[in-house]
């Protein structure tokens, strides 16, 4: 038996390609969940050539779907619950998760919105935690208009800071004031102000520029490097009074911080933001759009033709 998958295939334009694996088998502590959405990331276009996953492997961190067997041990949810996971190998039409790896998806919430959710709201989530969010805290968020962006935007808001949306054209910025951004600006040309953090999603000379917005005491998370450009810093850039900048990258196992996004999402608190959506056999064209920047939030691909 086999299962269909967008697979590391290095024939293949960009090296992903629609292909077939074996039929997953749940081992001990986990569920069977039959994929309904999922939904792309820069770090599935960087896996398909990195090396970290290898030929013939299934791509995809985030996805939702349908429990179809339920954890023999008794632990997780249950058979037909509906179900949003962060692992590897999510762009399948059948896959084999761990407990710790999936939240419960609550009524309300749409099975293509809780796709949207794991990477990037993940990554807003938890940056925001580590730097320290609190009310008052100026906060800049840049590649405001992306999938951690506009999280970021709405979670910082929530949290009672002043947030600064940094986009890179004016159009870029439609929709981020009604989520929450007090200052919407093109580039980081119009922060006039230090700022206490910054979430980074851009790289190269973006991080540089926001690194020097950074008050005495403050953080830097570079969550992304969308760039793809050197950050070249001036000399002495990082010598000065004490700032930090923090390295980041999600971590699995992140069954509780799922179900706060899934309950944030509910509650109406967070807006998972779709920008393309469309059949996953259409993936070249998804990634196209990702990576020329022409997604405004998500881009999330129905994996089950009559979900």
């Amino acid at each position: 038996m086999s299962t269909r998958a967008l697979i590391v295939d290095p024939s293949a334009p960009a090296s992903i390609g629609l292909g077939e694996i074996a039929d997953p088998v749940a081992g001990s502590g986990q569920l069977l969940v039959e994929v309904v959405h999922a939904s792309l990331n820069y770090a599935d276009l960087n896996n398909a050539v990195s090396g970290r996953i290898p030929a013939g492997a299934p791509l995809g961190l985030d996805a939702s779907g349908i429990v179809l067997e339920a954890a023999a041990d008794g632990t997780g949810p249950a058979a037909g619950a509906r179900v949003v996971l962060f692992a590897d190998g999510a762009f399948a039409e059948r896959v084999a998760v761990d407990v710790s790896a999936v939240a419960e998806v609550r009524d309300g919430v749409g099975l293509a919105e809780a796709a949207a959710l794991p990477t990037a709201g993940l990554a807003a989530l938890r940056s925001l935690r580590g730097a320290g969010i609190a009310p008052g805290k100026r906060v800049l968020v840049t590649g405001a208009s992306g999938g951690v962006g506009r999280y970021a935007v709405q979670l910082a808001s929530r949290a009672g800071a002043h947030v600064i949306a940094s986009v890179g054209s004016p159009a870029r910025g439609d929709g981020l004031a009604g989520a929450g951004a007090d200052e919407v600006v093109v580039g980081l040309d119009g922060v006039k102000e230090p700022v206490d953090i910054v979430v980074e999603t851009v790289g190269g000379p973006h991080l540089v520029a926001a690194w020097e917005l950074l008050a005495p005491g403050g953080s830097l998370q570079s969550v992304g490097w969308t760039s793809g450009e050197p950050a070249v810093f001036p000399p002495y850039g990082t010598v000065g009074l004490p700032k930090t900048l923090m390295s980041y990258v999600n971590e699995f196992g992140a069954a509780d911080d799922l179900a706060e996004l899934v309950r944030l999402t509910a509650e109406g608190a967070l807006v998972p933001g779709i920008g393309w959506r469309g059949s996953w056999e259409r993936f070249a064209e998804a990634a196209d759009a990702l990576r020329g920047r022409r997604v405004a939030g998500k881009a999330v691909f129905d994996v089950k033709p009559q979900a």
